[in-house]
């Protein structure tokens, strides 16, 4: 199973009337994290979507532990949970300063093409990748 990590700063903007991370900027910070991982996998969701292929949220599960607050540098986890050459669960974990969790993850996607949001197979449009997500996904 390959991990990787990318470590975010949290800027003020990012929090909320009581001095923590606003529950939604971690969603972004989800999708800063699996791009890093897809990018360290060797490619770009720019180039899926050339191809007119897109990649969609199908289903986000998200557990908050600890706060983060303004100053601090929040490290993003992120991993394929499972593969199944359509569908792909990247696990997270957002940890604190002192390697804490501060959230758990889970997001769901599925690669569809942009005109009719028709699903595709991931194996068959860019077995590049499905053999990397082969080889990353969780055993």
């Amino acid at each position: 199973m390959i991990i990787s990590q990318k470590e975010i700063e949290v800027r003020y903007a990012e929090t909320d009337q009581m001095g923590i991370v606003y529950h939604a900027n971690y969603l972004i910070w989800l999708e800063i994290g699996r791009a890093h991982f897809i990018q360290q996998l060797g490619f770009q969701y720019a180039d899926m979507e050339k191809q007119g292929i897109v990649s969609p949220v199908i289903d986000l599960q998200i557990s908050y532990k600890k706060p983060l607050r303004y100053g601090e540098t929040a490290t993003i986890k992120t991993w394929v949970e499972s593969y199944d050459g359509i569908r792909v669960v990247y696990g997270y974990e957002v940890l604190t300063p002192t390697n804490e969790i501060a959230a758990t993850a889970t997001s769901k996607h599925v690669c569809v093409t942009k005109e009719t949001f028709q699903p595709v197979l991931i194996r068959k449009y860019f077995p590049d990748w499905h053999e990397a997500y082969e080889r990353a996904k969780k055993r």
